[in-house]
């Protein structure tokens, strides 16, 4: 199990992207999934979620939620598929001190909050900007109150705009 966490826009999805391509019998969870909606991200319930995610491959059952659709705003239908060989969990809270014990790799990448912000405006839309500020106080207290960044096990730079 390998989580990919660090601020928004920094290059997570990217990333995940790359690796899964590479590894067999590899799922990504993204955990713009498992939050519901702007009002509840990084709270107890994802951490709940992220847990009985993480208990059931490790047990070597399936993989079961019911991801969050954006554009609808309600959840849409229930994904199930067979644990893994290698499960990628990508995105803003994907490190949390919760789940470290089923971990095998976890990953920072840092990115300046500009450039992030920049990324994330450009890959979802202006729409997005009027919730940012509220959600990168919330990330970056997160980040602090779990030490996603100095619990990784490796820290890379999202900065190349290559």
């Amino acid at each position: 199990m390998i989580t990919i966490d660090g601020p928004a826009g920094s290059g997570k999805t990217t990333l995940a992207k790359e690796l899964s391509s590479v590894l067999d019998s590899c799922y990504t969870i993204h955990m713009d999934d498992l939050y519901e909606g702007w009002d509840s991200t990084l709270n107890l319930k994802l951490t709940a979620k992220l847990k009985t995610i993480l208990s059931n491959v490790k047990n070597g059952n399936r993989i079961s939620f019911r991801p969050f659709d954006w554009v609808e705003s309600k959840f849409a239908s229930q994904v199930d598929v067979a644990a893994p060989k290698f499960l990628i969990i990508e995105g803003v809270g994907s490190g949390q001190s919760c789940v470290r014990e089923f971990v095998s790799l976890s990953l920072w990448i840092e990115v300046s909050p500009d450039l992030g912000l920049e990324r994330v405006i450009k890959r979802d839309g202006p729409l997005i900007a009027e919730f940012m500020p509220a959600f990168i106080v919330a990330q970056n207290a997160h980040f602090e109150k779990e030490a996603t960044k100095k619990s990784a096990d490796y820290r890379l730079s999202g900065q190349s705009t290559v």
